[in-house]
């Protein structure tokens, strides 16, 4: 399904008080200094899906801050979105300094933050993710999560569902006060065992379709990779196993771990103890032993395997690409590469960078932008 984003408008927003942003459905590439606001834009467009967007910041921290100021202002971001009918106003925010409220409007009627998924679906790739293959299997998982729910939007609900049962059982494993009760125990292990088979079902599905597309992709400048999950019941999952099966084993399994999990002081199975393992499937190598190059590429491989898959699904909003600082990280081949790319698949992407001529390859296809305190300058190119 077609879907670009043609304006985008902040409002005491980070470090813009105002600023506004005309892309017209086309792919933007943002340069300027450090700290002059590149990332601030990318992550006002990440905030236009339910989540804390692609800084994991809370509501409070993204409201502009003047000096003296003790809390973040009521903010507000605004876009209009081109769906290829009538265009959408999408917007978000907060309507009080350092609210934790979020406010989400669809053609000025609030709406719940999980309507948005149905007109955008932003996917980011950020320098924090540059060690993705050498930091915590949390953040592996967090970074697959996003690519499953940019596939599958129920798949949030699911993951906070089971993540709000699981710290409240272990509360009550660990509380030395009380003897838990075993009946609010079994329900609340239910409730894990629901969502987490769901959780187990989407990630091994979004898995092998990104397989597949990666195989289908050929000879390309971007290294290919091998993909597995290696939680057990991901396993479960890819191996076919039904879902009502996988949820009756989870429930049986966090029941019979109660005393383990409670000397523990956590939770030792279940879906949120999954990595997702990549290989370079050139080299025979994981990607935690490749070069950062190599590892960057990996990466972006599988967002753009992931955005090639969306952007050909008929029922859901093609993708929109946030890419921080990707292309200093790329070699001239590959920032070409990564130029058509994009254009071949149709897709509308938001790139930064400092330095105007690492985005040679996407002039005449694409808007320049210079970013600065003084504000958004269009290049003529």
């Amino acid at each position: 399904m077609h879907s670009a984003l043609t304006a985008l408008t902040l409002t005491d927003f980070r470090s813009y008080g105002r600023a506004e942003l005309r892309a017209a459905g086309r792919t933007v590439f943002l340069f300027g200094p450090n700290g002059a606001g590149k990332t601030n834009l990318l992550e006002a467009i990440s905030l236009l899906s339910p989540g804390r967007g692609l800084r994991g910041s809370s509501l409070a921290e993204v409201g502009r801050r003047m000096p003296g100021e003790a809390v973040g202002r009521a903010w507000a971001v605004s876009a209009l979105i081109d769906t290829g009918e009538d265009p959408v106003q999408l917007g978000t925010g907060v309507d009080a300094p350092g609210s934790a409220r979020r406010i989400v409007r669809l053609e000025g009627e609030t709406v719940p933050p999980g309507r948005m998924a149905d007109h955008i679906r932003p996917i980011w790739l950020t320098p924090a993710q540059d060690r993705l293959f050498l930091e915590a299997a949390g953040d592996r998982r967090r970074f697959f999560d996003r690519l499953v729910f940019a596939a599958e939007p129920a798949h949030a609900a699911h993951a906070g569902a089971y993540d709000k049962a699981l710290r409240e059982r272990m509360r009550l494993l660990t509380d030395e006060a009380q003897r838990p009760d075993p009946v609010w125990l079994s329900a609340l292990e239910a409730r894990m065992a629901e969502a987490g088979a769901l959780m187990a079902d989407a990630r091994a599905r979004t898995l092998a379709a990104l397989q597949t597309e990666i195989d289908s992709r050929g000879e390309r400048p971007f290294p290919q990779a091998r993909l597995s999950l290696t939680g057990e019941w991901e396993k479960l999952a890819a191996e076919g196993a039904e879902t009502a099966d996988i949820e009756t084993r989870l429930a049986a399994a966090l029941a019979g771990a109660r005393s383990r999990d409670s000397a523990a002081g956590r939770a030792l199975t279940g879906p949120h103890r999954g990595d997702l393992a990549v290989i370079h499937a050139e080299k025979d190598r994981p990607a935690a032993e490749c070069s950062t190059g190599e590892q960057k590429a990996l990466i972006l491989n599988l967002v753009l395997a992931q955005a090639a898959r969306l952007s050909a699904a008929e029922s859901a909003p093609a993708p929109v690409l946030l890419l921080d600082e990707v292309a200093a990280h790329l070699d001239p081949l590959r920032r070409a590469a990564l130029a058509d790319e994009i254009a071949a698949l149709g897709l509308q992407a938001f790139l930064t960078g400092t330095d105007e001529q690492l985005f040679d390859p996407f002039k005449g296809q694409a808007l320049g932008i210079r970013v600065e305190a003084s504000g958004l300058t269009v290049l003529d190119c």
